[in-house]
């Protein structure tokens, strides 16, 4: 299998027939408009950022905004619709991070839309634990010779994977 990643992680937090469809290939962010405005969002809403932060790539995860003096990730996100999922991939940045030698670090979780911010204090190793956890669960799901089924909650309807999950069914 590929290296485990923060986004796969945050599926695992959001829904696991959607990591496997990501894991095995099958992407569809391309055709969100809701993903769109969330990228669009991360490369505007601090436009000085590139200047003062560096960009962090290990094992396969791309940390976007790092500051290596205060040693915070910055993960910029479009809504608070799941959070879970956004906690999940600051804490897996992290563990990237501690897994390299900085075992110190924090991040930031920034919604400028809502002009708000959520704190991810630095990890513990209860934390690194139940992480590991989530990377063997990541890895157990993405075997599966199945895609898992539908899940059916309200955040289906604001999926990009909404009408490959739904083709076919009445609305």
């Amino acid at each position: 299998m590929q290296n485990v990643t923060a986004t796969l992680v945050a599926y695992l937090h959001t829904c696991r027939r959607k990591l496997w469809l990501h894991a095995n290939e099958i992407r569809m962010e391309h055709t969100s408009d809701l993903v769109a405005e969330g990228k669009l969002i991360g490369d505007t809403a601090y436009d000085r950022r590139p200047d003062k932060y560096t960009q962090v790539e290990l094992d396969g995860i791309k940390i976007d905004f790092f500051d290596p003096r205060t040693r915070t990730v910055h993960e910029t996100k479009r809504g608070r619709a799941v959070e879970a999922a956004h906690r999940a991939q600051v804490r897996y940045y992290l563990y990237k991070l501690r897994q390299h030698g900085v075992a110190d670090a924090s991040g930031i979780i920034e919604y400028p839309d809502l002009r708000k911010t959520e704190a991810v204090p630095p990890l513990t190793e209860a934390d690194v634990l139940e992480i590991e956890g989530w990377e063997a669960e990541v890895r157990r799901i993405v075997a599966l010779e199945q895609c898992p089924p539908v899940i059916r909650v309200k955040i289906c309807s604001s999926c990009s994977y909404y009408d490959l999950c739904y083709a076919g069914e009445e609305a």
